[in-house]
């Protein structure tokens, strides 16, 4: 709440300005019948009812740019004052002005010019004491306790109103610094998508490369032989061109390291891997249904990699007794695959927005498949993906 009305405020700083010092013009017309005869004390210049209101404006007037140019307002303000305690001319209400200009002082310009701006005032106390009062401790004390409170309030006013400015300063840094973070994590996950897909494409054009040498030594002698080496060598190619045109636009940067041509894992390493992960304490269960078909390795990359992150985030997070489940469905146009674990579920420390689900979404969504990773409604966590089959398999 005090939130937006300091929002509302901001948009409205002449409103709220004028709304501040109306009780004190309130004040000023309310008393101007009493300064058209002759003066309160003794000694004093009688202004009339004319110089009563021409002085008040002009003491009421600079306050208008009390925020854009506090330290010029209240020291005009308190020169028009110091002249009419010269000439004498007695206090009238809209000497308040000082009050007001101190306040903006205090509030919007350093501690110095804040001292600064109280000294005047409480010297301008002294001052109209000793001609129009009298000086003794007690109304000493009265007349400085409104300058101190006064005072005080700016004080507590610039402190709040920095500390604000802080902490949306620190909030616009942390989000300028979450954002890069994404960025960053996006960029490094992309350049080893990249270096993956390399390795895959690199295997294809390999394999076209020792059939195309097989037919060419078998096309007189076993034209049988090289009809069905030519056959795979159309497929393969076909494959690799899907995978290069997935590869355009993925933005990869040289970082200096030598690349790791080892073969990438697929769909026959899945055992390997859970039983890798049941020896590690998280016992999982591993079920294939369907009519099982060969897959692009890139394709088979993609499923490798999603069961190792969830069932690393479900051994990692999902606290003692997790037990997991991977179920993987061939279907005829589509895999699909579930990933699900009976762990802390969203008490988890984890979120959809980690590296690693960043990086299952970066994957599917380069074969035009969806994942969706998020708590189960009973506990637990599940990671389910659609992944279509690449017409080039």
């Amino acid at each position: 709440m005090f939130g937006r009305l300091r929002a509302w405020g901001s948009r409205n700083e002449g409103l709220v300005d004028a709304l501040f010092i109306a009780p004190i013009i309130f004040i000023c017309l309310s008393a101007a019948g009493n300064y058209s005869g002759d003066g309160h004390l003794p000694g004093v210049i009688n202004l009339g009812a004319f110089g009563y209101l021409a002085l008040s404006a002009a003491l009421m007037a600079p306050l208008v740019w009390r925020r854009r140019r506090p330290v010029h307002v209240f020291a005009a303000i308190a020169l028009i004052s110091f002249g009419q305690w010269l000439a004498p001319i007695e206090p009238i209400p809209a000497n308040l002005a000082v009050l007001v200009a101190m306040y903006g002082v205090a509030s919007y310009r350093r501690l110095r010019w804040a001292i600064a701006a109280g000294a005047v005032v409480e010297l301008g106390v002294c001052l109209a004491l000793i001609r129009w009062g009298e000086l003794s401790p007690w109304s000493m004390a009265s007349g400085s306790l409104f300058v101190v409170v006064t005072w005080m309030g700016g004080i507590y006013a610039n402190t709040r109103r920095r500390y604000l400015e802080g902490l949306e300063e620190r909030a616009e840094r942390a989000e300028h610094e979450r954002d890069q973070q994404a960025r960053i994590a996006t960029a490094a996950e992309r350049a080893r998508i990249a270096r993956e897909l390399h390795d895959v494409v690199a295997h294809n054009v390999s394999v076209m490369i020792v059939q195309a040498d097989g037919a060419g030594y078998t096309i007189d002698s076993d034209p049988e032989q090289a009809r069905r080496a030519v056959q795979t060598i159309s497929s393969t190619g076909r494959q690799a061109l899907a995978e290069m045109r997935r590869l355009v636009g993925v933005l990869r940067q040289d970082d200096g390291h030598e690349e790791d041509y080892a073969p990438q894992p697929g769909v026959g390493e899945l055992d390997g891997l859970v039983t890798h992960i049941r020896q590690s304490g998280l016992p999982v269960e591993f079920t294939v249904t369907g009519a099982r078909r060969e897959l692009p390795e890139g394709e088979q990359l993609v499923i490798f990699r999603i069961v190792q992150e969830a069932l690393t985030n479900a051994l990692k997070h999902g606290g003692p007794g997790t037990r997991a489940r991977v179920e993987m469905e061939y279907g005829p146009r589509e895999v699909r695959l579930r990933v699900t674990d009976d762990g802390r579920g969203a008490a988890a420390p984890r979120s959809i927005d980690g590296h690693g689900l960043i990086g299952m979404r970066e994957r599917v969504a380069m074969y035009d498949g969806s994942v969706h990773a998020s708590p189960c409604p009973g506990g637990g966590f599940q990671v389910a993906v659609r992944l279509p089959v690449s017409r080039a398999a």
